[in-house]
């Protein structure tokens, strides 16, 4: 059994604010706005407000180097036939930590945090982000149950502008 850890009791306290103004209660989980983000983990991106949406409006997956892996694509394809997904947009971002360090590179700072070696674990660096994204758009477009229907769009998020960069 585990302990409760207090490590997180500024958190919970946030959620109680949070909760106390929740106008979610009894959302549908579909995607109001039909839209779908596959995009990196780093934290100076915000999937909804980038694009003008808010909670509710879009499905997001997350992930180092926002790349379609075969989660994502699991993902998708519920997405398309499931929660209303008409369009999706395929977005890593500049000054990426997969995108700007080599497989060896991750491997020594892993090693170094953790005290033991890293050597065997795959981290899925990015040499080329726009060669990257059109492998992944690619893979989303050959996918099987992906509709043909589906708008599918990849671009560049700029972390120290905001701005978007559509490159396909």
């Amino acid at each position: 059994m585990f302990a409760l850890v207090t490590d997180f009791e500024d958190l919970l306290a946030a959620n109680r604010d949070f909760a106390a103004d929740f106008t979610l209660s009894g959302f549908d989980g579909v995607a109001h706005a039909g839209v779908a983000i596959v995009t990196c983990m780093d934290s100076r991106i915000d999937p909804l407000g980038m694009v003008g949406l808010k909670p509710g409006d879009a499905k997001i997956f997350r992930n180092p180097g926002g790349r379609v892996t075969p989660q994502a694509l699991e993902a998708l394809v519920l997405a398309t036939h499931l929660l209303g997904v008409k369009r999706i947009l395929v977005v890593p971002h500049t000054r990426c930590a997969m995108a700007s360090n080599t497989e060896d590179e991750l491997r020594h700072k892993i090693s170094e945090s953790a005290g033991q070696d890293a050597s065997w674990q795959s981290f899925g660096v990015v040499t080329d982000q726009r060669a990257a994204l059109a492998d992944d758009l690619a893979k989303i477009h050959a996918h099987p149950l992906i509709p043909d229907t589906t708008a599918v769009a990849g671009f560049v998020y700029d972390v120290d502008t905001g701005l978007l960069e559509q490159l396909a």
